[in-house]
């Protein structure tokens, strides 16, 4: 099922889509060649390192247990939020502290988002994010939680590093700020209806 979302189609990640995402990767595998599996991990399955990032990332697709929005700009993938449950995705930065002071578990996390280079600053990375939600109120809602940078208003810095946004971008959207999360990120949640 597609979206349009502020005027871009927005597909979900599927073994049907995988080719967008693949060239949205490019050679690079996005930051760092992680394809992304980085959040998946933990404790590191030893067929990643068998398999490699790249088909690691696609058997995950396949096997249904990776979930992204992807936003479309003439039939090509240009910006991407992977979102999934905690157990899909149980390895986001400041885990241990998370878990310490999480008392109810949501039932999805946004945790990584990409915009392609010639597309940044554009506000597709909010795109991506609305798309996302979108997909999780087609799979039945439910409370959201993301983990941004919490950016004080004077700070500049690349939008290559801002694997999660900001905390500025999430409030428009509608996330309330719960607490911080290591140093310059913090949990925010969005409760979101079924579709």
């Amino acid at each position: 099922m597609s979206h349009i979302i502020d005027g871009h189609e927005v597909v979900p990640l599927t073994p049907e889509t995988w080719h967008l995402f693949e060239e949205l990767a490019g050679h690079k595998g996005l930051f760092g060649s992680c394809w992304c599996v980085h959040f998946h991990c933990h404790p590191d399955p030893p067929e990643r390192e068998a398999m490699g990032n790249q088909a690691f990332k696609q058997k995950l697709v396949e096997d249904g247990v990776a979930h992204a929005a992807l936003v479309l700009e003439d039939g090509h993938a240009v910006a991407w939020a992977e979102y999934g449950t905690v157990a899909e995705l149980p390895n986001i930065h400041h885990r241990k502290q998370w878990e310490a002071e999480t008392v109810q578990p949501p039932d999805h996390r946004i945790t990584c988002l990409f915009v392609e280079k010639g597309h940044r600053r554009s506000g597709l990375a909010e795109v991506a994010v609305k798309g996302a939600l979108a997909l999780i109120a087609d799979a039945g809602g439910g409370r959201v939680e993301s983990y941004p940078h919490d950016l004080p208003p004077e700070k500049k810095t690349s939008s290559s590093f801002l694997y999660n946004a900001t905390r500025t971008m999430y409030e428009r959207i509608g996330f309330t700020y719960v607490r911080p999360k290591g140093q310059g990120n913090c949990v925010m949640v969005l409760d979101v209806p079924p579709a």
